[in-house]
C-alpha cells in the first residue's frame, strides 16, 4: 500500500468503516417523504440519541425545525428494492412510498413494513461538521421488525458516496 497515492489510501482506508443503511422518513405518514441515509450512529445511552450526518444542502426543512419527528427505518441485507427506491431521491411533493408497504406511528413519520428495525425519533441538536451536519436525535421508541441480518454497507472511497 505505501507506493498507492497517499489520497487513494486515505480514501480506501475510510471506505472500510462500514455504517448501516437506513431509511429516514419524515412528514405525516404516507403524505411524507423519506430518504436514503447511512452515516448513523449510537452515541449516548442515557439518554437514548444517535447522530445522523447528512449533507447539509439536503436537509430538507420537516428536518431543520427543534423536535422534529422521524423514523430510521433500517434496512436489511437483501433489501436491494428498498435500497434502489430510496437512493434515487424524491422532489419536495413527489410521492415516496408508492408500492411501499407502510404504516403510521402514531400518526408520525411512516414505518416501513419491510424494515428490520425502526427507530422513532426527535431532533435534539444540529450541529456543523465539515460538509455536512450532525443531526443530533433523542430515541423516543423503536421496535424489531425481522430477525434478518441488518444492511451492511462498505464503500470503495470514503471520499464520495
Amino acid at each position: 500500500m505505501s507506493d498507492e497515492d497517499p489520497q487513494a489510501s486515505l480514501a480506501a482506508a475510510l471506505g472500510k468503516l462500514p455504517s448501516g443503511l437506513f431509511i429516514l422518513t419524515y412528514g405525516p405518514g404516507r403524505t411524507g417523504s423519506a430518504r436514503l441515509v447511512s452515516w448513523v450512529q449510537q452515541c449516548s445511552f442515557e439518554p437514548p440519541l444517535v447522530t445522523i450526518a447528512l449533507n447539509r444542502s439536503k436537509i430538507p426543512p420537516e428536518l431543520q425545525q427543534a423536535a422534529a419527528p422521524f423514523v430510521l427505518n433500517q434496512l436489511g441485507a437483501g433489501h436491494t428494492r428498498l435500497l434502489s427506491h430510496f437512493g434515487k431521491g424524491f422532489a419536495a411533493e413527489e410521492p415516496c412510498f408508492q408500492g411501499i408497504d407502510v404504516f403510521d406511528a402514531a400518526s408520525g413519520p411512516a414505518i416501513l413494513e419491510m424494515a428490520v428495525a425502526y427507530l422513532e425519533c426527535q431532533l435534539a441538536e444540529r450541529v456543523a461538521a465539515g460538509d455536512h451536519d450532525l443531526l443530533i436525535a433523542r430515541v423516543i421508541s423503536g421496535d424489531i421488525r425481522s430477525e434478518d441480518s441488518p444492511y451492511v454497507h462498505i464503500r470503495k472511497s470514503g471520499l464520495r458516496y
